[in-house]
């Protein structure tokens, strides 16, 4: 596999750029092209420079080979990337505006019993290049959807929710978060970008340091470490209280409220009991409950809370004093969790 030109800020591809005997400004064009999600062939710059480029560098690292659309509006792509592995990603539409979420690793190796990314382990790492390219390709189908120009940026808002966990790909979500959020390429604010990990306290106090204040989301998901490792085999090394203390820490250094998000199932979280267990964890901390009905994945065998329910629960921590919400749920009618289009597609089902 070659390398991806999309893993280098606008410095490193300077510095390519005049290694290679160019003038400065081809860096520009090329950058330029490059947020416009084109594929190096396709960017006006001299054929030299592009066959200088295509051998060393993947034309093309990531491309949409399937789109399912919701009846809700939601799309799911199938993603192949230059090694023929494939993620998936999902595009939501809000009245502000639209919010993609993307994959940081092929495959997962949390082994989360309600999340089907993990069904087949972990593949591969993600390079922060193949990550932006997700987004730099629903930019550019979507512009040309709109018969706007391909600079036209459609995804305004970010989720690290699809396949894999971000923090066990620290270094490339690292990269990815910088070069995302620089000015003068798609620059998309760190507090429109949300960041969702199981756990991984150690990077939690990491991502704290970093200087990146996106949006930190936990998944909780039960309130004791016994019925949190029930379904999250991560709860066997880190604690809540662990998890609580690390996100204390990102609260000090950012400012910024976290988010646990607490996904319903039937019979396993759901019940008044946890609900005022969860008062009892989280009162008084600057954070959000986000709840969420599972989006069901038949090989797990988990059944999702009724609406009813859901809604039911929300009351019963608002009474309690927390801040909580039932997520809309978006894309239930395409395979809407994470890791089951992939699933599918792996399997040769016909989707």
């Amino acid at each position: 596999m070659k390398k991806i030109l999309q893993d280098l800020s606008f410095s490193e591809l300077e510095n390519l750029i005049l290694s290679l005997g160019e003038k400065k400004y081809r860096a520009k064009q090329l950058y330029d092209g490059l947020m416009r999600g084109k594929k190096i062939s396709g960017i006006n710059v001299p054929a030299d420079l592009r066959e200088k480029l295509a051998a060393e560098y993947e034309d093309e690292p990531v491309k949409i080979i399937k789109t399912l659309t919701a009846s809700d509006g939601t799309e799911k792509y199938l993603f192949s990337l230059a090694d023929g592995n494939i993620v998936e990603g999902v595009l939501m539409k809000y009245e502000y505006g639209y919010s993609q979420c993307v994959s940081t690793q092929v495959g997962c190796r949390m082994g989360c019993k309600f999340c089907a990314s993990t069904l087949g382990g972990l593949v591969r790492n993600l390079t922060a290049g193949e990550i932006i390219a997700q987004i730099l390709t629903v930019n550019a189908l979507h512009a040309v959807n709109r018969g706007g120009s391909a600079a036209a940026r459609a995804v305004n808002k970010v989720v690290l929710m699809g396949s894999g966990e971000p923090l066990d790909n620290y270094c490339n979500v690292i990269k990815f978060l910088r070069n995302v959020t620089a000015a003068g390429g798609i620059n998309i604010s760190a507090r429109n970008i949300s960041l969702s990990t199981c756990g991984i306290v150690p990077k939690i106090y990491a991502l704290a340091d970093e200087g990146i204040d996106v949006n930190l989301s936990i998944s909780l998901h039960q309130t004791t470490d016994e019925g949190r490792a029930r379904t999250m085999p991560v709860a066997k090394k880190y604690s809540i209280a662990e998890i609580l203390k690390a996100c204390d820490y990102y609260f000090e250094k950012t400012g910024r409220r976290y988010i646990f998000e607490y996904t319903l199932i039937d019979g396993e979280n759901c019940d008044g009991r946890h609900a005022d267990m969860l008062v009892s964890l989280l009162k008084g901390r600057c954070c959000h409950v986000n709840l969420i009905r599972l989006n069901e994945v038949k090989e797990r065998k988990l059944s999702a809370a009724t609406e009813k329910k859901a809604y039911e629960f929300c009351a019963r921590l608002e009474k309690g004093g927390l801040s909580a919400t039932v997520r809309r749920r978006v894309g239930a009618d395409i395979g809407g969790a994470c890791g089951q289009l992939r699933a599918g597609y792996l399997k040769g089902e016909n989707i």
